[in-house]
């Protein structure tokens, strides 16, 4: 079974991944400038690509390896690859969906900037999670809500 080539990027690897360079802010550059932008727009649409282009190989290696097994365990094993790989192409998904959702957000000019407060979220934290919605301080006080929610 082929393995995806995404799972367990750490956000190190996303750079890497999506073939992208860190961007560097220029002395006096508006937060947010159309330059930014592109460069955010451009990693994702790739990232999108990426994950549409692993969806693709998921359902030819399924239509390929779906034949029927004679022996019980390998049919069974089969089957358990199949399900993982479906699990992990319903996670990628609804990842898709956020990028879509970020891309939106560049076309109606309030990416970047944190749903809740309004504040710049942060080159370097886009460059992380080019999906985030929330800056630093706000993601830290959701996770906090949700631990007590748990606990």
């Amino acid at each position: 079974m082929q393995k995806s080539t995404h799972k367990n990027i750490n956000k190190k690897d996303l750079y890497s991944f999506l073939a992208f360079k860190p961007y560097k802010s220029t002395k006096g550059e508006k937060y947010m400038s159309s330059k930014q932008v592109s460069h955010f727009k451009i990693i994702l649409l790739e990232w999108k690509k990426q994950l549409m282009k692993e969806a693709d190989k998921t359902v030819e290696h399924m239509k390929q390896d779906s034949s029927k097994l004679s022996d019980p365990n390998d049919a069974a094993t089969q089957e358990e690859e199949f399900r993982l790989e479906l699990r992990t192409r319903d996670r990628e998904r609804k990842l898709i969906s956020k990028i879509d959702q970020a891309l939106q957000r560049i076309d109606d000019g309030s990416y970047g900037y944190c749903e809740e407060t309004g504040d710049p979220i942060g080159i370097k934290r886009l460059e992380a999670r080019p999906i985030a919605t929330l800056c630093i301080e706000a993601q830290e006080r959701h996770e906090r809500l949700e631990k007590t929610r748990i606990d």
